[in-house]
Formats: C-alpha cells, structure tokens, sequence
C-alpha cells in the first residue's frame, strides 16, 4: 500500500486505515470475533493506521485493539484520543483539555491498549475552557517522556491549529471529509494544514455509510444505530442525499468500481489518509481495493459536477453535538 507522511516529523502511514469506533459502539450489534479478524486481515492488506479513542465505549475499543494486538504491538500504527472526560468507572462528563486530565487519561490508555506509548495522540475535541497552548504544551511534555510520539488534533478551527501547532508540531488532523462533507476547502482548514505541513487524517469519508451504496431506506439501520437521529439521514434530507450517492454510484460503474470505492479514491486523491471505519472484513477488503483506483481528469470533473462543495442536505450532527465542533 501507498505510505503517506503524517507531518514532518517522520510519522509514515498507508493511505488507508481503519477506523475502529463501530466495532464497540454508535452502528448495532457487534462481533468481537469478527472485529479481531478484520483487524487482522487490515494489516495483512498494509493497513497500518489504527485508530481508536478512550471514549469509544467507553474505553472497551481500546481494550480490543489491544487485544488484536498482543505479542505484535510494532505491527501497527496505534492512535487514540483523548479530551472528552471520563471517570474511571466509564462516566463521561464533559470536554476536559486540562493537562492533569491528559495525563490520567493517557495512563489508562496504556493500560486499556496493552502498550507503553501511543503513536498519534489526538485531543478529540477542544476544550473552550482551557487555552490550546496549555493543552498541547502537556501534550509535548508526554512526548518528551517517549509516551506518545506525535500529536493530532480533532476538529479544530483554522485559528486553532495554529496556535496549537506553535507550541509543538501537530502531525495530524483528524476531521470528517468526504464527497458529503468539504467544508475544510472553504473555512481555512485545509490550506492552514497544507502551508504548516500536517497531515490530514478523513473519518467518515464514506459519508457514515451512505457515499457505500448500501443505505437505500433509513429503516436499514438497526434501532440502536445513532444514525437514526444523524439530520443527513432524516426525511427529506435523506431523499436529497440519496440522489447524490446514486449519481455517484452511475459514475462508479462507469470504472467498474462501487460508489464506495470512488469516494474512498477520491478523498486519498486529495492528500488525505482515509480512515473509513467497519467491523466486517467483506467491507474492508472492498475499502482497501479503493487504493488501487486511479482517477482521471475527466473522473474528477464527472465527480465534481454531481457532489460539489455544499451538495449535502443537513447539518453533520444533531444540535446538541454541532457545537463541539470547530473549535
């Protein structure tokens, strides 16, 4: 598989990796047998980006990663994140990015993770009631100590970035970015992290599940899969959106490929590493395949033409969530 630098601090990914969020929690029922076996089969096919995060659960994904990983840690590259506060007993409370929280929670990262350090530490969210230096400023102490060895962000503003990225190098930003969502290209996002020299890490870049084709009625989810109350799948956002993943699925078949694998292609052609996430290894080995598409002008333009920037219907999260965002 393609590597891909994460930063200039020497951070090398494949293209694609893995997001584990839906093998514990937020998308129904699942398997730990065949979340083990996907793990698996993700680093035989040069998956190296695994990523995590202490709130998935809480705390039971990283536990799971780290039981895929046990006796071969060195395989991986393992990322987590931290910032959204938990107790110990898997209470969660709120945003916390006060460095005596990051520390504790690292702690019991290591623990959960079977590891003593963390490859891309990200802070998931930002904290409005701590300064950004202060957060990254604890972060780059655990660096120094050889506990992590490169620091992310999540969703953080233009501004923010910055600041942050002035106290240590920032590796990563990890932020949803796909044919639904582009917001990045316009707010000063994408072009902050293209001047400083940091990676960009795409979750959802499957648009949750809908840029695969396989969501055709909300009443394919399950009754416990968040989607449920995501506005993009609601009424007739849903219709609207709908009409856009079947133009792309008619441009997918133009190539021979599923509309899945053309947005996967299409958001490694713009420089970032793609993290879709699934827990069944039929998903993943049709996600990795997206690695091998090579897209045209003329494949670009056919894309650009039916999911422009702002195309989607519906904001990206439920009211309540929309305001931990941009931060």
């Amino acid at each position: 598989m393609e590597q891909r630098a994460l930063g200039g601090q020497g951070l090398t990914v494949g293209v694609q990796g893995l997001g584990l969020m839906g093998m514990s929690v937020f998308y129904g029922a699942t398997d730990e047998t065949e979340s083990l076996a996907t793990i698996d089969r993700a680093l035989e096919l040069g998956v190296t980006l695994l990523d995590t995060a202490e709130s998935y659960g809480p705390f039971v994904n990283e536990q799971l990663l780290g039981k895929a990983l046990s006796g071969r840690r060195e395989a991986a590259v393992v990322a987590t994140k931290t910032g959204v506060e938990i107790t110990d007993d898997g209470r969660m409370v709120g945003l916390n990015g006060r460095p005596e929280y990051l520390r504790h929670a690292l702690e019991r990262s290591l623990r959960h993770l079977g590891t003593d350090h963390v490859d891309l530490y990200y802070l998931h969210r930002i904290d409005p009631q701590v300064p950004i230096e202060e957060t990254v400023g604890a972060m780059a102490e655990l660096v120094a100590e050889g506990k992590i060895g490169h620091i992310g962000l999540s969703e953080a503003s233009a501004a923010t970035i910055r600041r942050a990225h002035a106290v240590h190098p920032v590796a990563a930003l990890q932020i949803e970015y796909s044919l639904f969502e582009r917001g990045i290209e316009h707010d000063g996002v994408l072009d902050t992290l293209k001047e400083l020299g940091i990676g960009l890490v795409a979750y959802s870049p499957l648009g949750r599940g809908f840029l695969s084709g396989a969501i055709t009625s909300p009443d394919d989810f399950a009754e416990d899969d968040w989607r449920r109350t995501d506005p993009r799948f609601q009424g007739e956002n849903f219709d609207r959106n709908l009409d856009v993943v079947r133009e792309v699925r008619r441009i997918a078949a133009e190539k021979n490929i599923t509309p899945g694998q053309l947005a996967l292609a299409w958001v490694q052609h713009q420089g970032a590493v793609a993290i879709p996430g699934t827990k069944r290894r039929r998903y993943l080995e049709e996600n990795t395949a997206a690695t091998g598409v090579t897209l045209t002008t003329a494949d670009l333009a056919a894309i650009e033409a039916v999911a422009p920037p702002g195309v989607v219907t519906g904001d990206r999260y439920a009211p309540e969530h929309m305001g931990t965002l941009g931060g």
